[in-house]
């Protein structure tokens, strides 16, 4: 057999090799279509227009979202806001965790009367919050086994709807204090939290919005806390920020939403947020998918 003979089979080969086992390019236009079309995949309204262009659209199940800021910066307000969008609007469950005593019924309540004057809707709404409140690391860890271990699906066998977002308020807030003078326990407990965010997101398809607290860089720029381990946990991070000259006390309801880090958006892009848009009825105009009733 000649060497040319020998070497067409070699290539006839090659292209059936290919044509069997070889994977097919695709474009990242093609990918981005797909995750938005997946039924995997939703992306839930924050019920903030700006908050939503800023994250692109919202907050994406199946990931982690991290909101930090100052004190007074909004971040409890955004969280309440979330909540009662997700609970009302989409008419989806939420499981909001308080690790610092200072979640207000009330102020929950407060929000769904200005998009609702039904008091039926509002208390479906409102029972469709569940409540964890885990005031340590322990605690904490505890809540997010037991959901894991069927407690997502107990609260969604309830009412008939999906627990699509778990709301942490704040993740700081429990794992700060290890920190420090028990550095190697706070940084294992912090590993296991972030284990533990992330095969609830991924395994339950929720999106998880956490709470973290803000430090000072060497050159005084704010950045969120918990260090350099933990900036590898969510997908997504927003810094609040209270716009400059605004009083504290009584003052304006903007904030300022820097984005530093994300797959999707250029980082630090700013968006002007009204903290006040959780209390206004809202219409969602955006041509990209949202999770609504239908999606459940």
């Amino acid at each position: 057999m000649s060497s040319f003979v020998v070497w067409q089979a070699l290539i006839a080969i090659h292209r059936v090799l290919l044509a069997q086992h070889a994977a097919f390019l695709v474009s990242g236009a093609d990918l981005y279509d797909e995750l938005l079309s997946s039924t995997a995949t939703a992306i839930l309204s924050t019920g903030n227009p700006n908050l939503d262009a800023l994250l692109d659209s919202g907050v994406y199940t199946g990931e982690i979202t991290e909101l930090a800021g100052g004190p007074g910066s909004g971040k409890t307000q955004v969280c309440y806001g979330v909540a009662a969008h997700v609970s009302h609007r989409l008419r989806q469950n939420v499981i909001y965790m308080d690790t610092t005593g200072g979640l207000s019924a009330g102020r929950l309540r407060q929000m769904l009367r200005t998009q609702t004057s039904s008091d039926d809707e509002q208390m479906e709404a409102l029972q469709r919050i569940g409540v964890r409140r885990a005031f340590d690391i322990f605690s904490l860890l505890d809540c997010l086994y037991r959901l894991g271990d069927g407690g997502l699906r107990q609260a969604s066998s309830g009412s008939g709807a999906s627990v699509k977002a778990l709301i942490v308020d704040s993740v700081s807030a429990v794992i700060a204090p290890l920190l420090g003078s028990r550095h190697n326990e706070g940084m294992y407990r912090m590993s296991q939290v972030a284990i533990a965010l992330r095969t609830l997101a991924k395994d339950f398809n929720i999106a998880a919005l956490v709470i973290n607290y803000v430090t000072r860089s060497e050159d005084g720029e704010l950045q969120p806390g918990l260090g350099v381990c933990w900036s590898h946990v969510p997908k997504t991070r927003v810094l609040l920020e209270r716009l400059p000259d605004t009083p504290t006390v009584g003052g304006s309801a903007l904030r300022s939403a820097a984005l530093l880090k994300s797959s999707r958006r250029p980082c630090l892009i700013r968006a002007e947020l009204d903290l006040q848009q959780w209390s206004r009825l809202q219409r969602d105009t955006s041509g990209k998918r949202k999770l609504d009733a239908a999606d459940s």
